[in-house]
């Protein structure tokens, strides 16, 4: 793909996540669209938002489930930027409004205390550089219409990523075994999904590993302070206005979140 073609459509998802109107999939425009184009779309759209002030806090990991990949046609992950205006507290309600068509997932976010650069990172070194972790919400949205989209349209979308709500409890992650950590999470009370840690790549843990590994072979270092959200060990909840979500981890605690 051309590099104007790449700014183009880098440029027309910047200005669907402002304007909140969805936009045709990329994959019904460019039949030739590649994963590495997508990610180059991907960059494009974030440098967007750094110019406009924002910082990057992090990084996501999607497509984790086997369910997920067998959808959308591929056989790995993939990953998203993390961005300062995405970020919010326990008990700050989110606003609907300044999303799309949100759909929320329950995971595990990691918090680093030191750098991780791959390749050859493992699962033990993720232990070791990680400073603690905690439930949290991720709030997916995409600038894609109505989620008419296959791997390329959500790489290029920065991995769906709307928002993320960050609480709870905060533990060291070689105090408990995160693949066997259960997950239960409620959507106005009621008990919507059950999961344990090992539904997403066998641990969290390897998760993370995954990702630096994948970014260390683009020259591209997870640094501490980094927040990390490791993938949904939910299927994906919608939500509207007066929803509320809670999500409890064994050993790990809870966390809510409330959409107005």
């Amino acid at each position: 793909m051309t590099p104007d073609k790449i700014q183009h459509y880098g440029d027309e998802l910047y200005a669907s996540l402002l304007s909140r109107q969805p936009v045709e999939p990329l994959t019904n425009r460019e039949s030739e669209i590649s994963i590495d184009d997508a990610y180059q779309i991907q960059l494009r759209m974030i440098q967007r938002r750094l110019d406009a002030g924002e910082t990057v806090v992090g990084k996501k990991i999607g497509v984790t489930s086997r369910v997920v990949m067998d959808m959308l046609g591929v056989n790995q992950p993939d990953f998203g930027h993390l961005l300062s205006g995405m970020v919010f507290n326990e008990g700050e309600p989110v606003d609907t409004s300044r999303l799309i068509a949100p759909k929320a997932e329950a995971e595990v976010a990691f918090i680093l205390a030191r750098d991780l650069t791959g390749p050859g990172v493992t699962a033990a070194d993720v232990l070791r550089a990680t400073d603690c972790v905690m439930p949290c919400f991720e709030i997916v949205d995409s600038r894609i219409r109505d989620w008419k989209i296959k791997i390329q349209d959500t790489v290029a979308d920065n991995a769906s990523c709307g928002v993320l709500t960050l609480g709870g409890m905060r533990r060291s992650p070689r105090e408990l075994d995160l693949a066997l950590a259960g997950m239960v999470l409620e959507k106005n009370g009621e008990v919507v999904s059950t999961s344990c840690g090992a539904s997403v790549q066998g641990s969290p843990v390897n998760a993370v590993a995954w990702l630096a590994n994948t970014l260390g072979r683009l020259g591209i270092t997870l640094k501490a302070g980094d927040v990390i959200l490791s993938g949904s060990q939910s299927p994906l909840v919608p939500v509207l206005p007066g929803d509320s979500l809670y999500c409890h981890v064994g050993g790990l605690g809870s966390t809510s979140v409330r959409f107005i």
